[in-house]
């Protein structure tokens, strides 16, 4: 077995296997094209790299360290699925459940656990032929990583892959415009929250969080009610979303803020300004937008009492968009001068939110950074 990078993932197996030999893109001389052997690809390797398109046997590190001993409840989806994730474990932590995958415990290192909880990207399951999960947990698919996968049907077939490796025994929760997809699993589809409300028999009344949150939280929900155990309400309203995600703050003179700076593609943006729709919003837009169609975002903002404020790498094409679409905005470039212009508009009753619908390494080092820097300019405003 041998390994393509020397990253996170990489060095996991290397903790494990230590013999296991590690490869990335200053080894192409030494790498053995012709080999056979079981090669795991991290995933963050994209699938045009060329180690991986001269590699006869890939597979993740989800073929090495699942079998069919354990028990797996995978969750993916473009938006949605970190919290989704953390809140079924949140649910199912004294059922003896561990968390991992993306986040929680590197798969390499959880130890003496048959129950897992798997928050899934669409690069690992691009490599992912060996096994399947019991229950698969698919939120909304939108644009998204397309410079990995090259094209959004590429992403889309990887979100959809568990699907048709899955059997009889399992059990899938995804969105209704997949119904038709071949499947041996026991399929629930759902257009929207209502959806999962009905089919499971939840109470929306007993649930404290809104949209986004609202629907992560029900598939949370709709997993307990599959393994036949308690709905407790109070213990996923007990659940504290994290920071940069729909955060809302005030500034020194009472206005409202909100950091959304883990919003980076446009689906993510649009349910995020979907709580705000009743008040006059000024929307802090633009990063690396990776190359996604922003069109339909800005379709959306039509629908909208809207300024928006763009920065960052594509804010000539945000630019272009807003006066495509007849939207009112300022081109900033840079975040601390959006803030300042919003500063002199912003009152009580609107609201100020930094949802860039892209990634933030064109101008930050993360979305955590660029969140931070966000509420440093506005606690820094003088008061009004």
């Amino acid at each position: 077995m041998r390994v393509l990078g020397k990253g996170k993932t990489a060095q996991g197996i290397k903790q494990v296997f230590p013999e296991v030999n590690l490869f990335d893109d200053n080894d192409k001389d030494i790498y053995d094209i012709d080999s056979d052997e079981l090669t795991i690809v991290s995933p963050g390797i994209p699938p045009y790299n060329y180690l991986v398109q001269n590699t006869k046997n890939p597979a993740s590190d989800y073929d090495l360290f699942l079998d069919k001993d354990k028990f797996t409840i995978w969750i993916s989806g473009t938006n949605g699925k970190t919290t989704t994730t953390q809140m079924i474990y949140h649910l199912l932590e004294k059922s003896g459940f561990e968390c991992g995958g993306n986040i929680g415990t590197p798969l390499a290192q959880i130890e003496n656990s048959n129950k897992l909880i798997l928050e899934t990207s669409s690069f690992t399951l691009h490599y992912t032929n060996r096994v399947k999960p019991n229950i698969y947990i698919l939120l909304p698919i939108s644009d998204d990583h397309l410079s990995w996968h090259g094209t959004f049907e590429e992403y889309k077939n990887a979100k959809l892959k568990p699907l048709s490796m899955m059997d009889e025994n399992d059990i899938a929760i995804i969105p209704a415009e997949y119904k038709d997809i071949k499947s041996k699993a026991s399929i629930y589809t759902y257009k929207d929250s209502n959806d999962l409300i009905e089919q499971f028999g939840l109470k929306k009344d007993s649930i404290k969080f809104n949209e986004p949150f609202l629907l992560d939280s029900l598939l949370a929900l709709c997993v307990v009610k599959l393994l036949d155990k308690d709905i407790d309400y109070d213990l996923i309203n007990s659940f504290k979303v994290d920071i940069h995600k729909v955060e809302e703050f005030k500034d020194e003179s009472g206005r409202v803020w909100v950091d959304d700076s883990k919003a980076t593609n446009i689906d993510a943006t649009i349910w995020a300004l979907k709580g705000y729709k009743d008040k006059k919003i000024f929307l802090i837009l633009g990063g690396d937008d990776k190359g996604a169609d922003l069109k339909p975002l800005f379709k959306e903002l039509q629908n909208y009492d809207i300024e928006i404020f763009n920065i960052g790498s594509n804010c000539e094409r945000l630019n272009s968009l807003a006066n495509e679409y007849n939207i009112t905005y300022n081109s900033c470039e840079i975040l601390e001068k959006s803030v300042e212009i919003i500063d002199e508009k912003h009152n009580e009753k609107s609201v100020a939110i930094l949802s860039p619908a892209a990634a933030s390494l064109d101008q930050f080092s993360s979305y955590k950074q660029r969140g931070e820097k966000f509420k440093e300019f506005v606690y820094n405003l003088r008061k009004v």
